[in-house]
C-alpha cells in the first residue's frame, strides 16, 4: 500500500494556483490507478490547512504566519507532525511545512524576483533542493529553479485548460452592456503585480485607441490600485473586476483579441485560456509563453508600441489571423488536465520507486 498525501492551503480567492490543485487533487486516483503496476495499490488523502483562526474550511491548522520565517529545522518539525501518517507527501505551497519524503510543487520563482510579490519563504530554496522531486509547470520555470535556486532535475508537468472553454458560448450583448462594453474589445485577465506588465498596456491603449475608435479595453482581475492608476483616466477602458468563473470563458469567448502583457509568467494560463476559447492571442515573447503559445497566437515585444502593433494586426482581421486562431486552439486541446495528472502520477510513483 502506497500513501499519498496531497497538502494544500485554504484560500478566501482561488486563482490559478488554486485551480491547478482541484484539479490534480481529483484526478489523483485515477491517474495512479492507469498507471499501476498488478497489486500496485495507493491510497491518497487530501490535506488542506489553514491559519489558526482562519474562518476558511480546512482539515487541519497551522500557525501560517510563523511557518514563514521559521528556521528550517522548526518547519521540519512541523512538516512531522503535520503529516504524522507517513508516505510520500506532494506539497503545493511552499508555506506550508516540508515532509521528510515529499514532492513540490513550484509554479515560478517570482517571489525571488520581484519586490512587489509576497516574500519568499525562508527556507523554501533549502527545502526544495531536499525534495525528493520538485515539479515545474513549465521548462522556464524549471530553468529559473536551476539558475537561482539551484535544483538539479526539476521535472517539467504542464498545466492544463478546463474544457468549460473549448466552445464557450460568447456572452451575450446585453451582458455585455451591463459591464459597460458596448461593440468590440480587447479582453486581459488575471493580476496586476509588476510582472504583468500592465504599464506597458497603458501605454499601448491610446496608440490603438487612436487607431480604432470603436474599440474598447476591458481588464478582468481583482480590484488593484495598480490596475486603477494606470487605466482610471484612459478613454474606452472598463475595469470589471473578478469575473464569476461560470462567467469568464463567455467573456473570453466575446473578445476580438486576448493580450497577454506579462514579462514573467510561471506557466500564462490566460493565454490558454483565449487560444482555448478561439480567440486571437497577443501574447508576451517572454518566460514561459512562447512555451505555451507556440504558432498559436501573436508573440511580440511587451513594450508599448510591441503590443500596440500586434493588437493592431489582430484586430485587422484576414486569413491569417483566422489561421492563427484555429491553430491556437488546435494547441490548446494538447494541454490536458487529464494529461498534467499522468504526469504528476509519474513523478510519485518514481519517488516511490
Amino acid at each position: 500500500m502506497h500513501r499519498l498525501t496531497i497538502a494544500t492551503t485554504a484560500t478566501a480567492v482561488p486563482m490559478g494556483a488554486q485551480a491547478y490543485e482541484r484539479h490534480i487533487v481529483s484526478r489523483a486516483p485515477a491517474a495512479l490507478a492507469a498507471l499501476a503496476a498488478p497489486g500496485e495499490v495507493w491510497r491518497v488523502r487530501h490535506v488542506v490547512a489553514r491559519s489558526l483562526r482562519s474562518p476558511l474550511p480546512g482539515t487541519l491548522r497551522l500557525p501560517m504566519g510563523w511557518l514563514g520565517g521559521a528556521s528550517p529545522s522548526a518547519r521540519a518539525a512541523a512538516g512531522r507532525l503535520a503529516y504524522a501518517r507517513g508516505g510520500l507527501v506532494h506539497r503545493m505551497n511552499l508555506e506550508l511545512p516540508p515532509a521528510p519524503r515529499e514532492v513540490v510543487t513550484l509554479h515560478d520563482v517570482v517571489a525571488w524576483r520581484y519586490a512587489d510579490e509576497s516574500a519568499p519563504v525562508a527556507a523554501a530554496a533549502e527545502e526544495l533542493r531536499r525534495a525528493a522531486a520538485v515539479v515545474c509547470v513549465s521548462a522556464f520555470t524549471a530553468s529559473e529553479a536551476v539558475d537561482l535556486l539551484g535544483l538539479l532535475d526539476p521535472v517539467v508537468v504542464p498545466n492544463g485548460v478546463e474544457e468549460r472553454y473549448f466552445g464557450a458560448e460568447p456572452l451575450g450583448a446585453d451582458r455585455l452592456s451591463a459591464l459597460g462594453v458596448d461593440g468590440p474589445y480587447v479582453l486581459t485577465a488575471g493580476g496586476a503585480s509588476e510582472r504583468k506588465n500592465l504599464a506597458a498596456l497603458a501605454d499601448a491603449w491610446p496608440r490603438i485607441r487612436a487607431a480604432r475608435p470603436d474599440v474598447t479595453l476591458v481588464l478582468a482581475g481583482p480590484p488593484h490600485p495598480r490596475r486603477t492608476e494606470l487605466f482610471g483616466a484612459l478613454p474606452a477602458v472598463r475595469l470589471v473586476g473578478r469575473v464569476a468563473d461560470e462567467v469568464l470563458p463567455r467573456l473570453y469567448a466575446a473578445a476580438s483579441v486576448v493580450v497577454v502583457p506579462s514579462l514573467v509568467e510561471g506557466f500564462g494560463l490566460p493565454a490558454l485560456e483565449g487560444m482555448a476559447t478561439g480567440v486571437p492571442v497577443v501574447a508576451a515573447d517572454r518566460s514561459s509563453l512562447p512555451e505555451v503559445v507556440g504558432d498559436g497566437g501573436l508573440l511580440v515585444d511587451p513594450t508599448g508600441p510591441g503590443l500596440a502593433a500586434g493588437v493592431l494586426d489582430v484586430l485587422a482581421g484576414g486569413a491569417e489571423v483566422e489561421a492563427m486562431a484555429r491553430r491556437g486552439f488546435e494547441r490548446s486541446r494538447r494541454f490536458t488536465w487529464e494529461a498534467s495528472a499522468e504526469g504528476h502520477a509519474r513523478v510519485w510513483r518514481s519517488v516511490t520507486g
